[in-house]
């Protein structure tokens, strides 16, 4: 930028201290004497030596108010609108500095340096194609030129990524349209279009904060750019703030009724917003199975909207849940923490369905999450049960091995035992192969050591709530079945099996 808009174009008094890096004027075409008298001239280049002064001093705005006069003074000099292009160049404001470097060319058609700012201003505001002229025009005007060579070189490498872009944009390869639109950047940091372009494709990504900071920029410099206020709302609209993001579409369509993708997104937005308020109404009203529904095709409207999507599948799952659906819960808020890892609802429900279905390792690892997230007592308490269950169910499960309920009676306690022991006493197996023998006594061994545990009042609490029975003393290793067996059914002679046939017994209480 600097060289072709930091320069100006005339000399200014051999006094000044950066006289030597000004160039000399472009002598033809410079003035009308028909026009302009000596004095005027005299003013005009007054005002355009100090406009000079300031631009060396780095102070633009004052030289911008100074070239202004020169031209009001003497507004047929190509010069000095090539000078004021330079200034509003150096201040970022290419639209305007365009314009009078296009005064200056149509004033002087050889004013290679009103050539060089308006292909500058082009490619600064993204306009490559026109760029492109502007500098092959410099070329045939000097075709040893350096400069308009580099910088055709620059516009055609914008074209290059410009292209690759948009190829990349319907492959919806949005980190290699950020890439591009970076490189481009590098080259039109004017361009709305690219930056709008970058942002809607960071929304994408969901990288929302970097998204609406550029849409913001665009804004603040022009707060009716429909395509900046469709960014926001995209952003909004991805982060599952709806209602906002409704109102920036509209806004949108109000300044470009026809923007297709302002209007998509409202309609998708509204769309959404009505599916999921429905879905909770339903289940607010116990109607699950129509909840389900509403999620279901709420989920249907737009796969790219990751955070509604999560809570949508975390509130199916929820459903599920009440259904006794636990397989399809645990599925549907794996599928809303893929989308928003972050999900401490979904990882609590999910571990909660885990525990019911007594996945308790799985239950573990989701509390565990979401404690080292949110360290809050409700959480940490969670984590612990979930331990507990986990430490219970690798114990044996003396409930299990007699085949009752938890919350089964004394009587049924012992019915089972009864049955049980009976079932598996080594003396009706005697008759049995080794192999058999030895595991039917195992099983004895089971159901005497369930029964020891299960009948008596405190062993049972302590069992049931997940006490380790060798810390308390109970050393099942030395645990002797036979002797539970006999105080059972009466002591010596109390019992015994007698075979009536190869391989039949039957039982003979004294």
């Amino acid at each position: 930028m600097a060289a072709a808009g930091g320069d100006c174009d005339v000399i200014m008094a051999p006094a000044a201290a950066v006289a030597a890096s000004i160039p000399h004027p472009e002598a033809p075409g410079m003035f009308s004497d028909e026009d302009e008298d000596a004095g005027t001239r005299r003013e005009a280049e007054s005002f355009k030596e100090q406009g000079n002064a300031f631009y060396a001093k780095k102070d633009y705005n004052e030289a911008y108010n100074y070239y202004t006069k020169a031209i009001d003074t003497c507004p047929n000099n190509a010069s000095y609108y090539g000078n004021r292009a330079a200034t509003l160049m150096m201040l970022g404001k290419f639209r305007e500095a365009l314009g009078d470097a296009q005064q200056s060319i149509r004033m002087d058609d050889s004013f290679l340096r009103g050539h060089l700012r308006e292909g500058k201003c082009h490619l600064s505001l993204g306009n490559a194609m026109a760029a492109s002229r502007c500098f092959q025009r410099v070329l045939e005007l000097d075709c040893n030129n350096a400069q308009a060579q580099q910088e055709l070189n620059n516009a055609r490498t914008v074209l290059e990524y410009e292209k690759i872009a948009e190829a990349d944009f319907e492959k919806r390869d949005f980190r290699k349209v950020v890439f591009c639109m970076d490189r481009v950047l590098e080259f039109a940091p004017a361009c709305h279009r690219f930056k709008i372009l970058k942002a809607e494709c960071l929304a994408l990504l969901g990288r929302y904060p970097e998204a609406q900071s550029v849409a913001s920029d665009i804004l603040r410099i022009d707060a009716t750019n429909a395509d900046a206020l469709y960014v926001r709302g995209l952003c909004l609209y991805y982060e599952d703030c709806i209602e906002k993001a409704v109102q920036f579409f509209v806004q949108a369509l109000r300044m470009a009724p026809d923007h297709d993708k302002a209007c998509i997104a409202c309609r998708n937005a509204k769309a959404l917003k009505a599916k999921k308020d429905d879905g909770n109404k339903a289940f607010k009203e116990g109607n699950y199975q129509l909840a389900f529904d509403l999620y279901t095709e709420a989920l249907a409207i737009d796969p790219n909207n990751r955070k509604t999507n999560a809570k949508l599948y975390c509130n199916r799952g929820t459903v599920n849940s009440k259904l006794r659906k636990l397989d399809e819960a645990i599925e549907d808020c794996t599928n809303a923490i893929r989308l928003d890892d972050t999900y401490i609802k979904a990882y609590l429900r999910r571990a909660q369905c885990y525990m019911d279905t007594e996945q308790f390792e799985d239950a573990v690892r989701d509390y565990e999450k979401v404690y080292q997230t949110e360290k809050t007592k409700e959480h940490k308490q969670l984590l612990k049960n979930a331990q507990m269950e986990l430490k219970k169910s690798k114990r044996k499960d003396y409930y299990k091995i007699l085949g009752v309920d938890k919350n089964a009676s004394e009587d049924e306690i012992k019915k089972a035992y009864r049955k049980r022991a009976l079932m598996h006493h080594p003396d009706r197996h005697s008759g049995a192969s080794a192999e058999i023998q030895k595991e039917e006594e195992k099983k004895f061994k089971e159901v005497g050591e369930a029964f020891t545990i299960l009948s008596d009042p405190k062993k049972k609490a302590r069992y049931d709530s997940g006490q380790d029975l060798e810390e308390d003393g109970m050393n099942m290793g030395d645990f002797d079945a036979n002797n539970i067996f006999k105080a059972f059914f009466g002591g010596p002679g109390g019992f015994s099996f007698e075979a009536s046939g190869p391989g039949n017994f039957y039982f003979q209480f004294g």
